[in-house]
């Protein structure tokens, strides 16, 4: 009966990788639509920190080959590292318009939509881009989002990403679980049902649909707050578009702890907001299936083999995930599979054993519906700080170039 139970796992596990390496390679072959209306845009950057990427990632986005747009860069505080590498793109590029706005304002638990908040308040253009400080794009980017929202039914555009690593191994295995779990993921869900949500890489919107939905505010308290404001607008009958632009997700993290509990905290969102899709997909790790089924099995040949056979199909389907995402085949992280797949393993059954996560060094707990709840510490315990906060300004400034 287990080989029986684990044979028909480790199948759906193939027949699945199968799938997802098909979705990447029909998505990229899918070629960026262009048109001759260029809307003026304002790009919306909430920053905190500086992880040693900012200002290439920044940079980025002021090289676009786009007519007109406008960058407004939030801080809470003015003393942000971010502020230096702001300060130092506003020297560089002076003919373009590039806003610095610090604003303590504080509207919910999740303090970047409380930035994106604050920020929105500057924009000048109706066409709106919120991008997280961690992306590097081409300067074809504003180009290749904005154009579809010429239609009318649709309301909020959106795009994927793909993991780069400028580190040692804990970034090797962050990019890897972008590029060969998450974004195949992400393309075999647009096969199964209609796309109601966004990807924080990218959100482009008009001005009056940000607005139909209640702004920034209406997912103030949201752990999820890109996935939320595009089921927002999707529940008012409007469309969101995935257009075939990848962007460059910078992973930082140095350390494997950092590491896992930044992908805890994203498991936990996932496992909140779909518990059953999530909860299937521990299914598709054909290499942690193999090993448990090894380990109950004591060793039989049936499970030998699977276990070698998902190891094959992983290392020949990665080649066409990375060729498909214009990476070079990386033959040198290959031993980094089993142990990537293994981490992704627990993570996600760990995701199941509690509601806590970490965040910018803060603990939340993260209730039933996606919301944040504070914890904060009360001598030998900790307690739940309310979901809002006040939302008085300590301070507001806005600097323009």
């Amino acid at each position: 009966m287990i080989d029986f139970v684990f044979l028909g796992l480790v199948i759906f596990a193939a027949v699945y990788s199968l799938a997802a390496v098909a979705s990447v390679v029909l998505y990229r072959r899918r070629r960026p639509f262009t048109s001759d209306v260029a809307p003026p845009v304002t790009i919306l950057k909430p920053l905190r920190g500086n992880d040693g990427q900012l200002y290439e990632n920044l940079r980025s986005f002021c090289l676009q080959d786009y007519r007109s747009f406008e960058i407004v860069f939030g801080v809470r505080y003015l003393h942000d590292p971010a502020v230096a590498v702001v300060e130092r793109l506003r020297h560089e590029f002076p003919g373009l318009e590039l806003k610095l706005v610090a604003d303590s304002r504080t509207i919910g638990t999740n303090l970047k939509v409380s930035n994106l908040a604050n920020l929105v308040r500057h924009a000048k253009h109706d066409t709106l881009i919120v991008a997280d400080s961690d992306m590097r794009v081409g300067p074809g980017y504003v180009r290749a989002v904005v154009w579809p929202l010429e239609d009318r039914r649709v309301g909020l555009v959106t795009c994927l990403y793909r993991g780069v690593a400028p580190y040692g191994v804990a970034s090797q295995l962050g990019a890897m679980f972008i590029n060969e779990w998450f974004l195949p993921a992400a393309l075999v869900g647009t096969h199964v049902e209609r796309l109601r949500h966004a990807f924080g890489a990218t959100i482009a919107c008009r001005r009056d649909t940000l607005r139909s939905i209640g702004g920034f505010e209406a997912v103030a308290d949201q752990l999820a707050d890109d996935y939320m404001l595009g089921w927002l607008v999707s529940k008012r009958g409007l469309r969101v578009v995935l257009v075939p632009y990848v962007v460059d997700n910078v992973v930082t993290e140095r350390n494997l702890r950092t590491l896992v509990l930044h992908e805890l905290r994203w498991a936990r969102t996932f496992r909140t907001l779909r518990p059953v899709t999530y909860f299937c997909s521990l299914f598709t790790y054909g290499i942690p299936l193999s090993l448990l089924w090894l380990a109950a099995s004591r060793g039989t040949r049936a499970a030998c083999v699977a276990l070698a056979l998902h190891a094959g199909l992983r290392a020949v389907g990665r080649l066409g995930l990375y060729r498909s995402l214009g990476q070079p085949p990386p033959w040198s992280d290959t031993w980094l599979v089993p142990i990537r797949d293994v981490v992704s393993f627990v993570v996600g059954i760990l995701s199941f054993l509690g509601r806590t996560v970490r965040w910018n060094d803060e603990q939340f707990r993260v209730r039933r519906d996606g919301r944040l709840e504070r914890r904060v510490g009360t001598g030998n315990g900790q307690r739940l700080a309310g979901s809002a906060e006040s939302a008085r300004p300590a301070s507001e400034w806005e600097e323009s170039a």
